[in-house]
């Protein structure tokens, strides 16, 4: 093999390595976040909203909405904590340049997880939390039946041949059903709200009669129209959250007592028992 074809080939074998060892390590942290996510989301929820549900079809429900819950909150925890990371990260390859088991904190990395946390909230915010808030409030289209007993009989659905797998309920499927034909509305509905929207603003006519560009246009759009809503919606709960804070904290916390006059409290506690002693 020439000298030119073993360096392209190590070369390819290096970037292969590297690829592998960022997915590693994305799936290693976005575990680590579920986990997290999840403890949280466990230790804050109420009891009887998980655990306590008698029907198999509602706690299978509900333990998918958590699944979907601690994925977005693991997702948002992973936005917040991008940017401290990635300052970390360069000013531990600045201070240590050339140490080898830290090169792995390299801008291919950090590239890779802004691309992923991009593209995981976009998912979240669109198609997840709506998915899951339809999805607990839904009851399934009508005329579709349950299969199974009555309340607290584990209802018997058959496995899947030749595998270890086993079927949902059709009152699990009914609402999936229900809850993907509602998103697809939402969706179809917010969709045409902003290209309304940006064909009034735009004077251009190809964008009043065209949809082509949804996906370079219409979609940063909405998002850049998400973004600003919650932006908004942060600088008008600031002040009250920072002004009930102070409130509670004072009324929590007891004023000390370092520049009190112990003469003065002691006088009027002699006049009070002067005017005590006077009454009887």
């Amino acid at each position: 093999m020439a000298p030119v074809e073993q360096d392209a080939l190590a070369v390819r074998e290096q970037l292969f390595h590297d690829r592998v060892r960022e997915c590693i390590i994305c799936a290693l942290l976005f575990v680590s976040l579920y986990i997290l996510c999840h403890f949280i989301i466990t230790h804050f929820k109420k009891h009887t909203d998980f655990t306590a549900v008698h029907d198999d079809e509602d706690a299978a429900v509900n333990r998918i909405a958590l699944g979907l819950c601690t994925f977005t909150l693991a997702v948002a925890l992973g936005a917040v904590l991008l940017l401290p990371f990635s300052i970390i990260s360069n000013e531990v390859l600045l201070s240590f340049p050339q140490n080898y088991y830290i090169q792995w904190l390299n801008g291919s990395l950090v590239h890779g997880l802004w691309n992923l946390v991009f593209l995981f909230s976009n998912l979240s915010l669109v198609f997840l939390m709506p998915f899951a808030y339809f999805f607990t409030e839904s009851e399934g289209f009508a005329g579709s039946k349950k299969v199974g007993g009555p309340v607290g009989v584990p209802s018997p659905v058959p496995p899947i041949a030749g595998s270890s797998l086993t079927l949902l309920p059709q009152g699990i499927m009914a609402r999936v059903y229900e809850t993907s034909v509602v998103l697809l509305l939402l969706t179809l509905l917010v969709l045409g709200m902003v290209w309304v929207a940006s064909a009034i603003v735009s004077n251009n006519a190809a964008s009043r009669q065209s949809l082509y560009d949804l996906w370079e246009y219409y979609l940063p759009y909405l998002y850049s129209c998400i973004s600003l809503f919650g932006m908004l919606l942060l600088l008008l709960c600031t002040p009250f959250g920072l002004s009930t804070m102070f409130t509670v904290t004072g009324k929590l916390l007891v004023k000390p007592r370092l520049l009190e006059d112990l003469d003065e409290q002691l006088s009027c506690t002699r006049l009070e028992e002067a005017a005590v002693s006077r009454r009887i």
